[in-house]
């Protein structure tokens, strides 16, 4: 199971020069506030400096080794510093450098006035100006929200929208990509550069045998499964020689795959046998996942299956999608991880699509259909649809909505990450699995694929996350947002 949490380092700030006890107030109300917001989310863990400072807000530069490795040592995915008055630019500069995660800056508005003759206390935004200037010239990134009330709607999406982009940032971060098989001979189009995903962006790519799955399999099916990977994480014939096993029967957790399938589809077009090869396929396929430690897979779904087992592979790629493991077909390797990045900004709550953009839509001019073959998760089925599996693919319409679609690619070392928002909408009837989208100006999304250096295939995910992604690539360096809306730069 992957894990979402967010541990948000909260690091609150002041301005040793300004009077302490309203900066100590606004401290408390600030506080409140974002537990309160911060307890509407799910799995997002504040990482509090309490105790470690003076009154709870840094201010001093002799606190930020100590900040630093405790934020560190307690694996901070992001640092959050509300200004409680003015702040101190350069300790919050520092600190961010040091501990190098994604920064939230913000400090509420400061109250009015109340005659000639006071003096004010705060002046926050006059601090957030100066703190932004410092964190630009240590050369930290950092995403900024307006300087709003306590009770404004801007703090509560911009501290929701920051989690979603820091959980982007983390998923992208020593991503393993597994690639089981190679890809389709004519698909040049799903061609990677390996050394590149891993020299710019950290993102292993580690090959799956397809001999590994098979023998994964045979082992499922004879009661071994606990000796699947025993010899160096490999299940491979020289791993494995000389090792005997003996026949304790199908392990249990095939036929509880099988009664959970049928529990979410109609199962009646395909026969017992082909249940029982998806179960266990799929059932290898998490195992071979998790001794790898992948975070998303992508697939040879034309020859290997059905070769080896007669099945096709499009339903197991959904289910096991479904089950929390991104899995693409057609080894599109980049699919897979856009797919895992959509997956981290919808934080596991929904489940990605790889899709073909196929035809347009025959009485709507903005109109095209996502579809495929039947890979899609069945978790995503359109409310009064009852999916089936035909051939072992999925058979369902998914259900409408705001819908994400993303895709990052490259060519000549130029990564882009196309993200931009359609909508679910009624069409025809099709086969495989579908849903018909609305985009403000089709024609001017088909140009922007055809130019590349996109492909046919799109990502997609209910919801509406192209901020979150573009933002995110600001943190993740090396790939450039792209769309053909204009995509909001702040939240």
């Amino acid at each position: 199971m992957k894990d979402y949490k967010i541990r948000l380092g909260y690091v609150p700030v002041m301005r040793d020069t300004f009077p302490a006890g309203p900066a100590e107030a606004m401290r408390d109300r600030i506080r409140e506030r974002v537990e309160e917001i911060i307890f509407g989310l799910d799995d997002v863990e504040l990482l509090p400096i309490d105790g470690m400072v003076d009154k709870g807000m840094i201010w001093d530069n002799a606190d930020v080794p100590a900040l630093a490795e405790y934020f560190i040592r307690e694996k901070a995915d992001a640092l959050f510093f509300p200004h409680c008055n003015f702040g101190q630019e350069e300790v919050v500069a520092k600190l961010a450098k040091e501990v190098g995660v994604p920064v939230l800056l913000w400090g509420p508005r400061d109250p009015a006035p109340q005659s000639p003759d006071e003096f004010r206390a705060y002046d926050i935004q006059c601090g957030l100006f100066a703190t932004s200037k410092a964190l630009t010239r240590y050369g930290v990134t950092f995403t900024y929200l307006e300087n709003c009330d306590l009770d404004s709607r801007v703090l509560k999406r911009g501290i929701d929208k920051f989690v979603r982009t820091a959980s982007v940032v983390k998923a992208m971060k020593h991503m393993r990509v597994g690639q089981v098989g190679l890809r389709p001979r004519q698909f040049l189009s799903v061609k990677v550069n390996e050394s590149e995903l891993l020299e710019k962006f950290g993102v292993e790519i580690t090959p799956i045998w397809t001999d590994e799955i098979t023998s994964a399999v045979q082992k499922f099916r004879t009661g071994n499964a606990d000796k699947i990977g025993i010899v160096k994480k490999m299940e491979l014939p020289m791993a494995m020689a000389g090792i005997k096993l003996e026949d304790h029967g199908p392990d249990p957790a095939i036929a509880e795959r099988m009664a959970d399938i049928r529990s979410k589809v109609d199962c009646s077009h395909i026969t017992e046998e082909n249940l029982e090869k998806i179960a266990v396929v799929e059932l290898a396929i998490q195992r071979i996942a998790e001794i790898n430690e992948l975070d998303c897979l992508a697939f040879d779904c034309w020859s290997y299956l059905s070769g080896t087992f007669g099945i096709a592979a499009c339903f197991i790629l959904g289910d096991l999608i479904d089950r929390g493991l991104v899995a693409a077909c057609e080894t599109d390797l980049h699919a897979a991880i856009t797919s895992r990045l959509l997956q981290a900004a919808a934080r596991g709550k929904s489940c990605p699509f790889v899709a073909d953009m196929t035809i347009r839509h025959p009485e709507n001019d903005n109109g095209e259909l996502l579809w495929h073959c039947g890979p899609f998760a069945a978790s995503l089925m359109k409310e009064g649809v009852k999916g089936s599996i035909c051939n072992c693919k999925g058979f369902y319409e998914i259900k409408g909505g705001d819908i994400t679609l993303a895709r990052m690619d490259q060519t000549g070392g130029n990564y882009l990450m196309f993200a931009d928002q359609a909508v679910g909408i009624d069409g025809p009837k099709t086969n495989g699995n579908y849903v018909w989208v609305e985009t403000s100006d089709w024609p001017a999304w088909e140009r922007k694929f055809m130019y590349g250096p996109y492909i046919h295939h799109i990502c997609g995910i209910h919801g509406k996350y192209a901020d979150v992604l573009k933002e995110a690539c600001r943190y993740i360096g090396n790939v450039t947002h792209d769309s053909v809306n204009e995509i909001p730069d702040h939240f």
